[in-house]
Order: C-alpha cells, then structure tokens, then sequence
C-alpha cells in the first residue's frame, strides 16, 4: 500500500495524464514512465555501490585461523527512509560457497526499535567489524555486503555490492611447517663426583684417639670406601683424601692453636696406617683450624636454643675471637647449653675422601645391550637410546626395551611418540603420549608434545593448556612459538623462535615485518623443503625481488606440485603476476 505522499504524486500525474487525450501518443507514454519513476523512487531504497565502503585491510588477511574485517559503511543523504529498516552482512564468497560474517542493522529516524537509527536528510556513517573462520578455499574471494530490507513491512531488494577481495594466508602455512616433537633426556653420567666423609672426636682439650671413634660406623665405612676404591680401579677413582682438625672456640687462641695441630698430626697418622693396611698409594691433604667459629655459627643456627638469635648477632657484630667468646660467656643462661651442645661437636677431626663412580663408556653399553640388556639401568638405556643409536629404526627398538623393562618411567613412551611425531603417525604418538601421560602426567616432554598435536589440529586453546605445562622440554620455546603464530602474535612467536634455523621461525619473521632476519633463517634451515622454498619466494616477493621469486617459487613447486595452484591464487603475488604465471604452468 503507498504511503500518503506517493499516492499524491500518481494522481498528480493521473490527473495530467486524463488531460492529454487529445496530445499526442508519445507524450502521455513520456508522462506514464516520469510516474512510474516517480512511484518507484517512493516505494524503493536505491541501490548501494562500492564507493559507499572501506574494507581494513584490503586485501583481507588470514590472522590466528580466523579473516577479520572491519567495515566502514556510509549510508548517503536521503537514502535511509524514515520507516525503513536495513541489515547489511558481510559475505566471503569463494568458489564451492560462501561464509556469512556478523551482521549490523539500521533504522529510519520514525521506526521504533534499538537498531542503530542513520537520519534521512543527513545520511549517517557506521563501523561494522567481522570474522571469517579460514579455509584454504577463501585464498581466492571476494568481500560482499548483502542486505536485508523492509519499508515498513513490505521487503524491498538492494542489490549486494562487492566491497572486498581475496585473502592473504601467509599465516596458515604454519600447518605445513614441520613441528619438532620433545624428547626425553637422560640423566646418564658416566663421571659421577663422591664424597665420603668421616669425624673423629676429642675430649675438651685432649687430642689422642680414642677407641670409641676409631670403631664408629663412619669410620667404618670410610675404610670399606678405600678398599672399594683400591680394588676396582676400573669403576672407582680417588681424588684426594683430606685430613681438617678443629678445636673448639674456648679457651686461650695459643692453646686451641696447639691442639688443633696436634689433632691433625694424630688423625693423619692413623688415616696414612689405615691406606698402609689395604696397599692403597695416597696423599693426604691437611689443614687445622685453631678455633672453629664457622662450624659453631653453623650449629648454632640449626639448634633449638632459646636465644639462638642473640647469638648469631654477637657473631656479626664481633669479630675479634676474645671478644666474640667473652660476649657469649655473658650470656650465663644459655652458655651452659652451649657447652653441652655445640663445643662437644666441634672438637673433631674430619676425614674426607673425594673419588669419581665411572660408569660404562660407550662400547660397554652398546655391548651389554647385545649381551644382556636387562642389566643396563634405565639412565644407561635412554642415554643408549638418545645418543648412541645410528637409525631411528634401532633407536624404536632400544625404547621399546626401555618400555618393558622399566614401565614405570615414562620416557621411552614419550621418545616413541616423538618419533611418531617425526613421521607424521599423529595416531601412534597419540596411543604412546595416552600410555606416558598414565605413568607421568605432569612430564615436560608429554605436554609439549599433546600441545604439538593439539596445535597441528587447529585446536589452540588444548595446545595452551598443554603447553602451560611443558616449561623445560626441549622444544618448548618452539612449541610456545608456534602457538603464538596460530593465535596472530607474530612478535612474540618471532622472539620465542630466535636462533632456532626452521621454517616456522622464518615464518615468524616474516609475519612481524623482520625480513633482514627471515632471510638469514631461511638460509640456514637445516633440511630446508618446499616450503622454505616458498617462503623465500614469499619473501622476494614482499622486499620486490623478482629473479629470486621466480627460482625459489620454481624450487617450491618441484619439491611440492600442490604449492602451484596456492602460488596461482596468493596474493602475496599480486603484483608478480607475470613472473608466477611463467612459472605455473
């Protein structure tokens, strides 16, 4: 039904056309179409045209899985009618189908409603932001914006206008990058450092031995480690053997200095009798402290003593030894602890012996994993495995040893699905990372690797929770890089990736503008493939270089025929058109 203002412009031109009947035919055919245009611009919005919107970024670019757009739209005056309602939504359109982005709607200044209202006399601007999920298909689109109109409540049709075009995915060759799994280290030395130490105490002022001590189980077990060192020079190796006598800090310095000689002179004797008795050839390294403050600092602050603390600040506040000990003597009512405690303890002799365990080299684990690999501990099989292996065919075998053999240590289950990893089997190093993550799911190595798979599936927000507990695998840095590629931190991936020589960190590099350091990386990729070679020609065709476009797009497409029909539709070549149809042929 019109509305009262065009009902008055058709009987107008009715009027004038009842008039006319004597007039020729050709002008009441000119009177009849000026009133159907003049009904049709009453009942119709007019249609809309590229002019009326700005794209950011145009071209659209593929950002985190995701195309985002934001939309600047213009609305012209006199176009919005008063009662007219209009919804504009942004279309991707790509060959095979197309994708809908979030919609905004506006109102005439006479509807009722909470849409944004754009004035009829004034016209009106809006800003509308959007994202599309990315699929490869959308490297060639094009942007639309449809709408959906009414007047009132009859529908009227605006014709879609194309505002945008193409999507530039640099960013989504992260899932063609190859992605480097953790491993589980070894804790396998074969030099081991040891110590084994033993005290020999003396009465207040006194420095002969006593029987009391020679027999104590310290003492003991000090002449069972020379013996052990002495008989299997192979596997044990002295170092030195140290004598430190002590006497306690009471009494006049002179005299603490004596006896504190003598303590050591004695506690050698017996010590260079005891190595006489097993054969065993050995210096002995001595020294003597008149009086020991440093082990009565150190006691003191382990004791329960009531004024423990009053002490220890004597201690820093004196340095003179006279001073020290007339200060604590003050202190009568805890001195007598102190004498039934802590100067009993530092009247002593200390013997030392320093010696390394030396494990099997080499040859001996490779050889006793051909004779008996049951008696190789797990530190010497996953070292065997990780660093001795020459395949990684052998390198399964020697993990699935492991795996038998010590179920309980999830290593050689996460080494298995790194291996997995590195060849591209995503559902065996799911089955072996399920096994592993039973016997230790808090392991490093086991999340960064979860975190990879979950990357490599699109699913960023399971890698970040993965990840969140892989800090001090290997390859965590690169993971935690990755990551930050999928979710649009270029910079931060570009930090985490520094120094490492991949395609993803030259991916990084080249997403955050850093082409000086992308071209260095590309370079020294270790086993560089087809994307490094596309990369390069991604990054000649950014600095303008078109001979080395044109070599490293050709070295691409030889490696991977499947880059042609991407290198065809990317816009990253737009201004190369030439130079890649020569080379996709």
């Amino acid at each position: 039904m019109f509305n009262v203002q065009c009902s008055m412009i058709f009987y107008i031109f009715a009027a004038k056309l009842s008039k006319s009947d004597k007039k020729m035919k050709k002008s009441k055919i000119v009177l009849m179409a000026a009133a159907v245009v003049a009904l049709s611009s009453c009942s119709k919005l007019g249609k809309l045209s590229s002019d009326n919107f700005a794209v950011t970024p145009t071209p659209l670019e593929a950002v985190g899985g995701q195309v985002p757009a934001t939309i600047n739209g213009t609305f012209p005056v006199k176009y919005m009618k008063k009662k007219a309602v209009v919804t504009v939504t942004p279309v991707l359109k790509y060959q095979g189908g197309e994708a809908e982005g979030q919609s905004a709607t506006f109102q005439g200044e006479k509807v009722e409603g909470n849409a944004t209202t754009i004035q009829y006399k004034a016209g009106g601007t809006y800003t509308m932001k959007t994202n599309f999920a990315f699929i490869d298909p959308m490297l060639s689109s094009e942007l639309y914006a449809r709408f959906d109109a009414k007047l009132g409540k009859k529908t009227v049709s605006i014709p879609e206008v194309k505002i945008g075009y193409g999507v530039i995915a640099t960013s989504q060759l992260l899932n063609r990058c190859t992605m480097n799994g953790a491993t589980a280290p070894d804790a396998y030395q074969r030099i081991i450092a040891q110590k084994q130490e033993a005290n020999i105490k003396f009465l207040i002022n006194q420095a002969n031995l006593r029987a009391s001590e020679l027999n104590s189980v310290s003492i003991k077990d000090l002449g069972k480690i020379l013996k052990e060192i002495n008989d299997n020079a192979e596997t044990r190796a002295l170092q030195n053997i140290e004598v430190s006598a002590y006497a306690s800090p009471d009494g006049k310095y002179d005299f603490n200095e004596k006896l504190a000689e003598k303590r050591q002179n004695v506690s050698t004797e017996y010590l260079k009798g005891e190595l006489k008795k097993i054969r065993m050839k050995a210096d002995v390294d001595t020294k003597f402290t008149a009086e020991d403050w440093e082990g009565f600092q150190e006691l003191v602050s382990k004791s329960n003593l009531q004024d423990k603390e009053i002490i220890l600040r004597v201690l820093s506040m004196y340095q003179e030894p006279e001073e020290r000990e007339q200060q604590i003597s003050n202190m009568s009512a805890v001195y007598t602890d102190i004498k039934e405690s802590i100067l009993p303890e530092l009247r002593r002799a200390r013997l030392i012996v320093n010696y390394e365990v030396i494990g099997r080299s080499d040859d001996q684990i490779l050889e006793q994993y051909k004779q008996d690999a049951s008696k190789l501990s797990v530190e010497e099989l996953v070292y065997g495995a990780n660093k001795l292996t020459k395949s990684e065919a052998e390198r399964k075998q020697w993990n699935e040893t492991i795996a038998k053999q010590y179920p309980s240590d999830y290593r050689a289950l996460n080494n298995m699905a790194q291996q997995a990893i590195a060849e591209g089997n995503t559902t065996a190093a799911n089955n072996y990372l399920k096994q592993a993550a039973a016997v230790s799911k808090n392991a490093a190595e086991v999340n960064t690797n979860l975190a990879l798979l979950a990357l490599q599936n699109g699913d960023v927000n399971a890698a970040e929770t993965y990840l969140a507990k892989g800090s001090g695998s290997d390859t965590f840095k690169e993971i935690m890089g990755n990551l930050n590629i999928a979710k649009g931190n270029y910079t931060q991936a570009a930090a985490d990736l520094a120094g490492a020589n991949t395609n993803s960190a030259a991916l990084a590099q080249i997403l955050a503008k850093d082409y000086t350091s992308a071209k260095k990386t590309l370079a020294a990729v270790k086993n560089a493939d087809a994307i490094t070679s596309y990369l390069q020609a991604v990054l000649a065709a950014r600095t303008g270089d078109a001979n080395t476009l044109a070599t490293a797009l050709k070295a691409a497409i030889q490696k991977d025929s499947t880059l042609a029909a991407r290198a065809a539709n990317d816009l990253e070549f737009a201004k190369f058109a030439d130079v890649v149809k020569s080379v996709v042929k």
